[in-house]
């Protein structure tokens, strides 16, 4: 039922909005489906808007963002979806919106969430662990190939290993690579290739196609087959931006047929450029190092003492004998030195010598028992003593003890012994028969004097003198 109106009774802007809301909200919630084509997500809220494929209109969705993300991948924009939404209608400034309560992916968007699941299922798992991925081999013996039947996928890995390898041997099973059958035979098959003996590595190849197409590649119950095989497995599915779940699970992945046949089979003409320079590699390792060696010799053979031996010698020899001539000259330097202080240690000794006092003149008065007389008070009267001469020696006996010696004469005994003594008190000396035979008494009293006073300055002890010139 229409509002009542006309020009004289108009509505007021707020009636209007009043009665818009109601009839929406008469509405109740619905399902609504279309593309996504912008989204803004701002903390606990995002906003989209819903745009109709086919016809030229859209209309503006919010809704929380934990409703976006409960859907595993969360819907972004261009993605088709089918959302529970109720209409909503806020009168302040006259807009209308929808209000998601659930939203879902539709056709190619429900089916790549599936799969993303499984993907992610497959992952926690440990099924596309990189580790447990296999190296290719280098060369194989034969090659298993699984594709479809008459494909062009078959001929490009057929000619391009040919082509890169003519020896090549491989082992084709065509199967249908799309379809419901695809997946039991491709697992079919990949078991048979997989218990083959001779089979060294599988390659499991299809051209370009739709998401739908490809649809058997992702299939679960082949990704686990691919992961339990023994031998190794090489995906060629589709084209670069294709990605089915059997390329993750495969040991290698081939961006097409071709690239395949690229990666499982070496290039011989690559081969033999390798071999070739690791041949010239080695020749310039070998030839650098006898080069080395071959220098070595040469510097070694140019030394003076491989040279010329006989020179080295010589020059030895000539060492040796200076060596020789120069300790001769040091050791005879060294005897004339010592010979030269002997000389002078010898005329040393002899100006110290009392031998040598005694020659000058002097004499040593000695008791029996060889002391040496030093004082004229020391021997006492009728004593017997012996005076001891440069040559000879006489026995004298103490008659009486004269008085002080002059000093002029002690200081003097030369002069002493050649003047005639003073008769200031009488001298009265018994001496006895001289050893050296018939010297007269007054003579022997002025030699004894002599001889005293020369004992009393000799420099060395006269009793370790020995009497070899004494006579009878």
């Amino acid at each position: 039922m229409g509002m009542e109106s006309s020009a004289e009774s108009p509505q007021p802007v707020r009636a209007v909005l009043q009665a818009v809301g109601g009839w929406i909200d008469r509405l109740g919630a619905i399902w609504v489906e279309g593309q996504i084509a912008e989204l803004n997500s701002r903390g606990r809220m995002s906003y989209m808007t819903l745009r109709d494929p086919v016809a030229n209109a859209s209309i503006r969705v919010l809704c929380e963002t934990s409703v976006l993300r409960r859907q595993e991948p969360a819907p972004g924009p261009g993605d088709r979806v089918v959302m529970h939404a109720k209409p909503d209608f806020y009168q302040l400034k006259g807009t209308f919106s929808l209000r998601a309560r659930e939203i879902r992916h539709v056709g190619i968007g429900e089916l790549l969430a599936r799969l993303e699941q499984l993907r992610r299922t497959l992952t926690a798992e440990g099924v596309f662990d990189p580790a447990r991925k296999r190296a290719l081999p280098f060369l194989p013996n034969t090659v298993g190939l699984i594709c479809g039947r008459d494909s062009a996928a078959e001929r490009d890995v057929l000619e391009n290993s040919r082509r890169r390898w003519p020896a090549v041997r491989f082992e084709v099973r065509q199967v249908a690579v799309q379809g419901d059958r695809a997946t039991r035979e491709v697992t079919e098959a990949l078991h048979d290739l997989d218990s083959h003996p001779e089979v060294d590595v599988i390659v499991i190849a299809r051209g370009g196609g739709s998401m739908e197409d490809l649809l058997p590649f992702s299939d679960e119950a082949l990704v686990r087959a691919v992961a339990a095989a023994a031998t190794p497995v090489v995906s060629a599915i589709g084209h670069e931006q294709d990605a089915p779940l059997l390329d993750h699970v495969a040991d290698v992945r081939a961006s097409t047929p071709t690239d395949a046949a690229k990666r499982t089979v070496p290039d011989v003409g690559e081969q033999l450029e390798i071999i070739r320079q690791l041949r010239d590699r080695g020749r310039r390792v070998i030839k650098g190092g006898v080069d080395r060696e071959f220098t070595w010799l040469a510097s070694v053979r140019s030394r003076p003492v491989l040279a010329d031996p006989v020179r080295e010698t010589e020059r030895l020899t000539e060492q040796v004998l200076e060596l020789r001539d120069r300790a001769r000259r040091s050791l005879t330097i060294s005897l004339d030195r010592a010979t030269e202080g002997l000389g002078h240690t010898e005329a040393r000794l002899h100006a110290l010598s009392p031998a040598t006092t005694l020659a000058r003149g002097y004499a040593i008065v000695q008791r029996e028992d060889g002391s040496v007389v030093r004082s004229a008070t020391e021997p006492a009267v009728g004593e017997t003593l012996r005076l001891r001469f440069a040559e000879d020696g006489l026995r004298a006996t103490v008659d009486s003890l004269d008085g002080a010696v002059d000093p002029e004469e002690a200081e003097d005994p030369g002069k002493s012994a050649a003047a005639e003594p003073a008769p200031a008190k009488p001298r009265r000396t018994r001496t006895g028969a001289a050893k050296s035979g018939g010297a007269k008494s007054g003579r022997a009293k002025s030699a004894a004097a002599e001889k005293k006073t020369a004992a009393d300055s000799a420099t060395t002890d006269a009793t370790g003198t020995t009497d070899t010139t004494e006579g009878e």
